[in-house]
């Protein structure tokens, strides 16, 4: 099954488990997002189901994998002979989606049972903390002294 969403001012075919970027959209990793301006649905087993513009029960639920930034686009402006230079940097801010379902009628997904946090395994507690060395915990280097070198004599003639 997939869908067609709108989010951002762009469209994106979707399908379940598949990883989009997408313009910014509120939410920590690990929330969960609901889209509800689906266009269309259509599966393999029968005809594509096209809203006019948008299917009104159909939605689609995301999980927000992380927030990031984009590539670099770096414009220049330049005219010729006047001395005229520009350049500026842009980084457009992404949500990166999972998609975990796609419902016709709405319906929410059931919870996935994931581990809590704040819970940690048995194991991670029995072991020690080591403690890196730093910089400022290592010795300074010594200097040496420098060579002396010996004298130069000079030729009389």
């Amino acid at each position: 099954m997939f869908a067609v969403i709108k989010t951002g001012g762009k469209q994106y075919k979707v399908a379940k488990d598949d990883k989009i970027a997408v313009e910014t959209l509120a939410g920590e990793p690990g929330d969960m997002l609901e889209i509800n301006n689906v266009l269309m649905i259509g599966g393999s087993d029968n005809a594509p189901t096209v809203g006019t513009p948008a299917l009104d029960k159909a939605a689609v639920f995301a999980e927000v994998v992380e927030q990031t930034r984009s590539a670099k686009v770096l414009v220049f402006k330049k005219k010729r002979r006047q001395n005229y230079r520009r350049k500026h940097g842009h980084r457009q801010n992404l949500t990166i989606l999972r998609i975990a379902e796609i419902s016709p009628t709405g319906t929410k997904p059931k919870a996935a049972t994931k581990p809590k946090a704040d819970a940690k395994p048995a194991a991670a507690e029995e072991k020690p903390k080591v403690e890196a060395k730093t910089k400022a915990a290592a010795k300074p280097a010594v200097k040496k002294p420098a060579a002396k070198k010996p004298a130069v004599k000079k030729s009389e003639e």
